[in-house]
């Protein structure tokens, strides 16, 4: 009899895929192999509710699961199973796993109670008073890496669950109460994933800005965090999400002038540009403040680029405070943007509210502020020629033949680039200096050249 076999779906942002890759982990440390969905035993289906749209997915997944494999054993994690919780197994006979956002933890161990006791379900939906803490399944007893390959990009969560309640938002009735990890777990995963070639590295949380603030941290702030990362040796590349405006301290603000390894991009979420939406929407600054904190991260770092989150329609949004959005992608310079039609969410404040704007309003805004941003994010690409950087190399591009050397990776900043290597040269995790020789829709095209042959971007 073969090893059991696994497939996993996910949905939402990267702290849900970085929990769906270490449950792969976790499983196959325990003996499973990863099948496709027709021929798993378990099937794993980690979901995301901070919209409407994507939590409408995992019931069309859950269907396409039923269809495909009516008999394996079927596990729903993530925000959708802390906000419907029990009910997803009467709704749908076949989950007899659910789990939390505290509970990822649990599945794979759970997972293996299940195949072996046929009738029985679980779930694991209470919130923890300290952070989950798991084995991040890198390394074995004598500290070699468990899987072979390198692994260039890593992703660890350094907390989770959110205190801030803005009103449009689900996460804190999803993801509990803040809690922070400890700085040493931290440290240690990030040395694992070095171990395993890792060489940039981004910091996952609600709201990273206030790491240690709460009663599971262990007194590091988010700044001492930074220089405890940075100080790992071979790690080239440190990065953060989310950061939340009204809680960015000048502090961190400096750690980007003193920690040559973080990189100059920051994603820093937004949601309007317009003060009386913003207040509504409980964000708990101004865009003086928002403009404030945009001005003393560019006087720290000259080449900072920022994207952000941008809400369209939230209620009673007039036509002036949607152009106030508009005005505010030009004024803080933004190279791309998450923008998103507003739709309730249950238990929100926002849900509530009155004079909620027709789809078909959101949907014109939406086009117009997307077309604004894609104008912004071609401009940016296109000051990018001629530069020369560094680029972490990833795998081979999906264009890449026996005649086209090519491989792609991400430069500091962020951006897809695509470089031609001359022959049999390239892996992944390298580190290659390149000249952008040309602005694509979406990505950059480079190639090497000598190190210190000119001045860098």
């Amino acid at each position: 009899m073969g090893k059991s076999g696994f497939h996993c779906i996910t949905f939402g942002c990267q702290m849900n895929v970085n929990d769906s890759q270490w449950v792969e982990r976790a499983l196959m440390r325990l003996g499973f192999q990863e099948k496709p969905l027709e021929e798993a035993d378990v099937v794993f289906i980690n979901t995301c509710s901070v919209r409407e749209k994507p939590e409408q997915k995992v019931y069309s997944a859950l269907g396409r699961v039923q269809r495909a494999n009516p008999h394996a054993v079927v596990g729903v994690a993530g925000c959708v199973a802390q906000q419907i919780g029990e009910e997803l197994m009467r709704r749908h006979p076949q989950v007899r796993l659910v789990a939390g956002t505290d509970g990822v933890a649990s599945v794979p161990e759970a997972f293996v109670r299940l195949l072996n006791e046929p009738k029985l379900k679980l779930s694991y939906l209470n919130f923890t008073d300290v952070f989950p803490d798991r084995d991040p399944c890198l390394v074995d007893a004598a500290g070699r890496p468990e899987q072979e390959g390198v692994t260039p990009v890593a992703y660890v969560n350094i907390m989770q669950g959110c205190d801030n309640f803005c009103a449009y938002c689900i996460v804190p009735y999803t993801r509990g109460p803040r809690k922070s990890r400890s700085a040493k777990a931290v440290i240690d995963e990030c040395r694992s994933w070095v171990a395993r070639g890792a060489g940039d590295i981004t910091l996952l949380g609600q709201n990273v800005n206030v790491f240690g603030n709460d009663k599971s941290g262990d007194g590091t702030t988010f700044p001492e965090l930074l220089r405890q990362v940075a100080a790992i040796p071979g790690l080239r590349r440190i990065r953060f999400v989310s950061a939340h405006p009204r809680d960015f301290s000048q502090e961190t603000i400096d750690m980007f002038a003193e920690l040559p390894q973080l990189c100059p991009r920051l994603h820093l979420p937004l949601q309007s540009g317009s003060d009386s939406m913003l207040k509504k929407m409980g964000r708990g600054y101004t865009m003086e403040r928002y403009l404030s904190v945009v001005e003393r991260l560019r006087k720290a770092r000259p080449d900072m680029a920022l994207s952000t989150d941008l809400i369209v329609g939230f209620p009673s949004e007039t036509e002036e405070e949607f152009e106030d959005t508009l005005k505010a992608i030009d004024s803080c310079g933004f190279m791309s943007s998450f923008s998103f039609c507003y739709s309730d969410r249950p238990g929100t404040r926002a849900s509530a509210m009155p004079f909620k704007i027709p789809h078909e309003v959101q949907l014109e805004r939406l086009e117009r502020l997307q077309s604004l941003q894609n104008e912004r994010a071609e401009a940016w690409l296109k000051s990018r020629v001629g530069l020369v950087t560094d680029v972490l190399l990833e795998g081979p591009s999906q264009r890449r033949t026996e005649q086209n050397n090519e491989w792609q990776g991400r430069d500091p900043w962020g951006d897809m680039v695509n470089v031609t290597m001359p022959e049999g040269e390239g892996r992944p995790g390298e580190f290659v200096d390149v000249k952008i020789n040309r602005a694509l829709k979406h990505s950059l095209k480079a190639s090497p050249v000598e190190k210190n042959a000119q001045t860098r971007a």
